[in-house]
């Protein structure tokens, strides 16, 4: 018995359909598949940072070999070498900021370099900025209008009685905050 080739093509036809057929429901089910993801903050995103206190290291007497002066992001002091911490009415306090975010934004906190103070009578001393305390990076938890508190605190590096006279140091420092 032979096969003649109608047999042959049919076959071939059935063979193909099938394959093509079943290719067919493999792309159709693949295609009607949804992912889901966590749904995108709002573009652009915003922050919006204001200073709401000043870094003051408040009073203290230096000895004669000098030390340094730290402010905690919790707002506490301490204080290194031979140098001790005073009240005299001046107050102590982490730079303060107050940062307003969409809920959920990722935000990173990149303190600038050492900056050097200037003394109204003479005389420089060296600031190191420190942590926060709400770590980096931090995740916003709060939805506007509401604002996230961030303390930011420091060392001061303080010399002699000679380098460092007595008086009050200013400078400018820079602490940037970027959402991710």
């Amino acid at each position: 018995m032979t096969i003649g080739p109608d047999k042959i093509y049919n076959k071939l036809y059935k063979r193909y359909r099938l394959v093509w057929l079943f290719g067919s429901f493999v792309c159709i089910l693949f295609s009607s598949t949804m992912s889901v993801a966590q749904s995108h903050p709002p573009r652009p995103i915003s922050i919006s940072v204001n200073p709401t206190e000043y870094m003051k290291f408040g009073a203290f007497f230096q000895g004669t070999v000098g030390g340094s002066v730290i402010l905690y992001a919790d707002g506490s002091r301490s204080t290194t070498g031979d140098i001790i911490g005073a009240s005299l009415g001046y107050s102590f306090s982490p730079a303060i900021f107050d940062v307003q975010a969409d809920l959920g934004t990722r935000i990173v906190i990149m303190n600038g370099p050492d900056v050097v103070l200037t003394g109204s009578n003479g005389g420089s001393l060296t600031l190191h900025l420190g942590n926060s305390n709400v770590g980096s990076p931090f995740v916003s938890k709060v939805a506007p209008p509401g604002k996230t508190q961030v303390m930011i605190g420091g060392t001061l590096t303080v010399g002699t009685a000679l380098a460092n006279p007595v008086g009050s140091y200013t400078g400018m420092f820079t602490v940037t905050f970027i959402q991710e």
